[in-house]
């Protein structure tokens, strides 16, 4: 029985992670930041660099999933200092412990944002970093994680793309603006949306851990990205709903500020050319698939 200990464990990911986990009969030591209410609960505090790295003996790997949503406000600059502080922080203090405890392996989230706006280029794990505040962000967020390569760990950047999930995430709020008819292409429409289901999300993290030929940048998304206009259409067609409008560049903008070209009218075309090289096999390859899984599973 492998011993996995997960940072983040509580979001939309993460949960997913601890279930399927337990479900295999793996071990799970939650990383938490309140007093711990079990024995596979140990407590840290990354703001202050608190952490145990006892705590972490005879662990098999550490999965971390920490970071506040790139979407959650608009992008004041109070808002983007908390969107690195809450990811290169708590990934320098992980990645401490995991070199001072000798944990093998460090499973550490990442994005496509590290591409910048690729256009219709396909994208795999070769491609340089990009530019914008994303692209910068993943660059030190994964720098962070690396240092831990360098002390003999094996490291796995998992870069994803949106992750189609009905109980989080964004296609929850999507599904809402379609019922009430509202559902619209952004922008041109033409940007790249690269997306993987939840299923096949949480499944590629734990062939990462089993794999011990993975590792750097992973991109985790689906073998079929769309652009956001394909994306559009066939949410529309699995909700039943049209799909007729849409929002002006200049209106996103307005409404979002500096989030509106970074995270909705950029995009990437990524693959995963990692994964599959590695033998991984999606159980969602199309968007239609991942949308009807998601769209059908109760929230």
């Amino acid at each position: 029985m492998s011993v996995i200990a997960i940072a983040g464990s509580s979001g939309l990911i993460g949960t997913a992670l601890v279930y399927a986990l337990r479900a295999t009969d793996h071990r799970v030591i939650r990383i938490v930041r309140r007093a711990p209410s079990n024995a596979d609960e140990v407590f840290w505090n990354p703001d202050t660099g608190e952490f145990d790295a006892a705590a972490l003996a005879g662990v098999d790997a550490v999965v971390n999933l920490c970071g506040v949503g790139v979407g959650d406000k608009r992008w004041s600059g109070a808002f983007k200092q908390s969107l690195r502080d809450s990811r290169i922080g708590p990934t320098e203090v992980l990645t401490a412990a995991v070199t001072e405890a000798g944990v093998p392996t460090l499973i550490n989230a990442s994005a496509v944002g590290y591409y910048g706006d690729t256009g219709s280029r396909i994208t795999d794990e070769t491609a340089p970093a990009g530019d914008g505040f994303l692209a910068d962000l993943c660059v030190d967020w994964e720098a962070a994680a690396m240092s831990a390569q360098r002390d003999g760990a094996r490291v796995v950047l998992l870069r994803s793309g949106l992750v189609l999930a009905p109980g989080g995430g964004v296609l929850p709020r999507l599904r809402s603006l379609f019922s009430l008819g509202l559902g619209a292409r952004l922008g041109n429409g033409r940007q790249y949306m690269p997306w993987i289901s939840i299923e096949d999300e949480v499944r590629a993290v734990l062939f990462a851990i089993a794999h011990d030929e993975l590792s750097g940048p992973v991109n985790l998304t689906g073998p079929a990205p769309v652009t956001n206009a394909e994306f559009t259409t066939a949410l529309g067609r699995a909700l039943n709903r049209p799909t007729a409008l849409m929002v002006p560049g200049f209106a996103l903008r307005a409404a979002l500020g500096e989030f509106a070209d970074e995270g909705l009218l950029d995009g990437q075309r990524a693959i995963p050319a990692a994964l599959e090289r590695a033998g991984f096999a999606f159980h969602h390859n199309t968007i239609g698939e991942a949308l009807a899984f998601a769209t059908s599973t109760p929230e």
